[in-house]
């Protein structure tokens, strides 16, 4: 008999995400002139779309609900960050230099074993993860073959050292 309850595929993925922000300009001034996203559609000053390469869209902005809003306090519920995945260490090397060009502070900066990760917030206090997945060949392992991530310190200046550009 068919388990009710399936697993989700396996080739399931999260397509975007759609944020609120107080100001589409400024979050702009983030996510396309720092982070490096192009505009796919643009819906006057409520909302744009925006994509690494030829995808209709990674992220949402708008100010449907928003405008000129404050972030969320402290201890309530909501988006803990946006992960953004990049194809190589070379082209994470070349957002931190853009983040760090541009003045924005790493809230912080790990390597889980699966992966490295810097840490970050947009204009509306988001956080962000920016981070690349290391060849799963590479990922730690407990001694069941089960995935034993961890979070140690990355160190960004070796990062730095891996620019393309």
């Amino acid at each position: 008999m068919p388990d009710p309850n399936p697993p989700i595929p396996a080739g399931t993925r999260i397509g975007h995400v759609h944020l609120k922000v107080a100001d589409l300009e400024r979050a702009l001034g983030f996510y396309r002139d720092v982070l490096g996203f192009q505009v796919k559609a643009r819906y006057g000053d409520q909302a744009v779309f925006i994509a690494a390469g030829d995808y209709h869209h990674h992220i949402g902005l708008n100010t449907w609900e928003s405008k000129g809003g404050q972030p969320p306090a402290p201890g309530t519920t909501g988006l803990f960050h946006t992960a953004i995945l990049y194809p190589t260490r070379a082209a994470l090397a070349d957002a931190l230099h853009r983040v760090l060009s541009a003045g924005i502070q790493l809230d912080g900066a790990s390597d889980h074993g699966v992966s490295e990760a810097l840490y970050l917030r947009d204009p509306d206090q988001n956080g962000v993860e920016l981070y690349w997945d290391r060849p799963e060949a590479e990922w730690p392992r407990d001694g069941d073959g089960g995935i034993a991530m961890f979070t140690k310190r990355l160190d960004v200046e070796e990062l730095l050292k891996q620019r393309q550009t």
